[in-house]
């Protein structure tokens, strides 16, 4: 069945429009995603489609009995609001009762008559209604999320916690249809993972904006790019994309270079000036003007780039035993901070008594649940904010640039061109060449007038970009990366991925996209709750496997148990569970990453190293073992196989005694 039907639709940009006669429609169930460039009209397109801009022209039809829910890109909320009043904000009749119910729930033992009457009524409706059902996948997608305290103030919300409460807001809501803008951001990657696989199991339509490459994949079956104003639909997930795309490139290249190779004769032939009175000459000359009137297919351009790097010195980056406490029901996103008035004066870490050095070339990510304490971290590295114990010594070398979550800009009337050479209007490149500030905006995508137009104009994708060049060009050793990837297109991830593989400084990066952190990180700092810090030596989703696992066997261990418990062990083992988990709401917790990883930071990095070395060697030992037994008459390479072999072979078991004393602790 059709939910939404879309004709036409063009809205005119600041310079041209944006998109032109989109047409598509959005079926019962279907899966689909919308990509393109910053500033292509992505967020635009959704406004339109929500209602909350009008376009020049064509119609949105939804199917009347659908209804939708709209996570916008920035959602807007009052502050003054508590979550449950900002969440059952809906027109919808079954949530006004669902939240009364439980409003009157709460104080269920001091209920005066007319509550009380009032409550037998909200009772029935919720039986005739069959909503109970409906509550408890309300109270599961709550629980999920991690939002408990439903009568917290909005304005005390970290930005992370916002993004959820809003998240929650739209799927609770008895819609058909979910359009999502930019549904990942601000998520940390557990409620990612989580909310991939809802949106990938739900009977509900959904059309979103994302550039997470790992959630395109797995929950989308259609794929629509706005590209140059133009929407191209294609089937499949996001890998089937690039596939689909790489063959339609190249069939447009074959088509220009046969295109060309025509127009080589018939451009000879047009010039010697044919008679055109002939109804073949003449269909001939329509013909080649057809041909070369012809829109040549234009590529996007590979922009590969590394800038002068200023060399490290022997000391880097020294953390001594850094802790940090914030008082319970303190909130901090992007640097910003709020506190909850009604919590108390009580005080929780949020990091204690953690110490690194940092060596070079490392390429660090942060991982932790929102709250953990990532940005806070990052924040005293980059000496904007101050520990409560502990120091930081910074290496007379070390030059640090930090990528802040929200960056600010003193002039929003600058133009695009006018903030890149307030920093350089030269930029140095690594290998010696050097090109303008006009140029390297160019390269990252700002072309023609978009470099004389006012900071003020920009999307917010688009300024995150320029930000992002003015930090590059800076030529820094020491990168800080704090959520990069935030309202960024694939293509500018593309380019800022090939930079972080090839740099050869350090780099520390919070991110909740996991495609991002398994290409420019190989070992993670795993922030937990209680403020302490555990190394994991692998990919983002190396550890996020490992936790699933871990998840799966406390599952296993935990129905064995009341399989061979029984009677009253398994009675209480329903009993005394959270009520929760009577719903099939949350899944067990992981256990923390130090107890998954009893080895320490350096043992793991031997141990994965163990793993590798061993590996060689034993594939060495068999070329050793069949040149031995090759009937070679050479005695003097026979005797220099051998002593080879002994010693590889005493190597191997020292290697291997090793192994086994570090896999031994995990």
């Amino acid at each position: 069945m059709n939910l939404l039907s879309i004709k036409d639709l063009t809205k005119i940009g600041r310079e041209a429009p944006l998109f032109t006669d989109v047409t598509l429609g959005l079926d019962e169930g279907q899966k689909a995603a919308l990509i393109g460039k910053n500033g292509a009209g992505k967020s635009t397109l959704f406004n339109c489609v929500a209602g909350v801009l009008a376009p020049d022209k064509g119609s949105v039809v939804f199917n009347k009995e659908a209804g939708f829910s709209y996570l916008a890109q920035t959602p807007a909320f009052d502050g003054d609001d508590t979550i449950r009043a900002h969440i059952f904000k809906s027109d919808s009749p079954k949530l006004k009762i669902i939240n009364e119910y439980q409003s009157l729930c709460v104080n269920l033992g001091s209920l005066n008559p007319a509550q009380a009457e009032r409550y037998d009524a909200l009772e029935k409706k919720m039986n005739d209604g069959d909503l109970w059902n409906y509550e408890a996948q309300i109270s599961s997608i709550l629980s999920t999320l991690g939002i408990h305290d439903l009568d917290r103030k909005m304005k005390t919300l970290s930005g992370g916690m916002a993004k959820k409460v809003a998240l929650a807001q739209v799927l609770v809501e008895d819609t058909k249809i979910l359009l999502l803008d930019e549904p990942t951001n601000h998520l940390d990657i557990k409620t990612i993972s989580w909310l991939e696989d809802y949106l990938r199991s739900t009977s509900r339509a959904v059309f979103m904006v994302t550039h997470d490459r790992y959630f395109l994949d797995s929950v989308c079956s259609d794929i629509y790019e706005l590209e140059r104003g133009r929407l191209t639909l294609y089937h499949g997930n996001y890998s089937d994309y690039l596939e689909k795309k790489e063959k339609e490139i190249e069939i447009a290249k074959n088509t220009d270079r046969r295109i060309e190779s025509v127009l080589r004769f018939e451009r000879d032939w047009l010039l010697r000036g044919p008679c055109a009175r002939g109804t073949k000459a003449k269909a001939r000359i329509q013909r080649d003007q057809q041909l070369i009137a012809h829109e040549k297919f234009q590529e996007d351009k590979g922009f590969s780039f590394e800038t002068k790097e200023t060399r490290l010195g022997g000391k880097i980056l020294e953390l001594h035993r850094l802790s940090k406490n914030f008082p319970k029901g303190f909130a901090v996103a992007g640097g910003n901070a709020s506190q909850d008035p009604n919590a108390a004066a009580a005080t929780s870490p949020v990091l204690k008594d953690f110490s690194y050095t940092f060596s070079k070339g490392q390429k660090i990510g942060i991982y932790g649940n929102n709250g953990s304490g990532k940005t806070t971290l990052l924040n005293m590295i980059a000496g904007r904010l101050p520990p409560d114990s502990g120091n930081i010594v910074l290496g007379v070398n070390t030059h640090i640039a930090y990528y802040e979550q929200n960056p600010t800009f003193k002039d929003l009337a600058m133009t695009s061109l006018e903030y890149i050479e307030e920093a350089a209007e030269w930029i140095e490149l690594n290998d010696g060449r050097k090109l303008s500030a006009a140029l390297f905006l160019n390269e990252f995508g700002f072309e023609g007038k978009i470099q004389h137009s006012p900071v003020s104009s920009l999307s917010g994708g688009e300024r995150k970009r320029l930000y992002l060049v003015r930090l590059l060009i800076s030529n820094p050793n020491f990168i800080i990366l704090d959520e990069p990837t935030n309202d960024f297109d694939i293509w500018t991830m593309n380019i800022l991925e090939d930079f972080l593989t090839q740099f050869k400084g350090c780099l520390l990066v919070v991110s909740h996209d996991r495609y991002f952190m398994d290409k420019v990180c190989d070992t993670l700092f795993i922030l937990e709750d209680d403020g302490s810090v555990a190394g994991f030596v692998g990919k983002c989703s190396e550890y996020i496997e490992l936790l699933k696992e871990k998840e799966r066997e406390a599952a296993r261990d935990s129905k064995q148990a009341q399989k061979s418990g029984g009677g009253q062990n398994g009675g209480q083992a329903k009993n005394g569970g959270s009520s929760n988990s009577s719903q099939g709401q949350e899944a067990p917790q992981a256990a923390p990453a130090d107890k998954p990883k009893k080895l320490s930071f350096k043992e793991q990095k031997e141990f994965a190293a163990l793993e590798a070395d061993i590996e060689k060697l034993e594939a060495r030992k068999a070329e050793l073992e069949a040149a031995l037994s090759s009937g070679e008459s050479d005695f003097a390479k026979i005797r220099a196989w051998n002593d080879e072999y002994q010693s590889l072979s005493a190597a191997l078991d020292a290697k291997y005694a090793r192994w086994e004393e570090l896999a031994a602790k995990i």
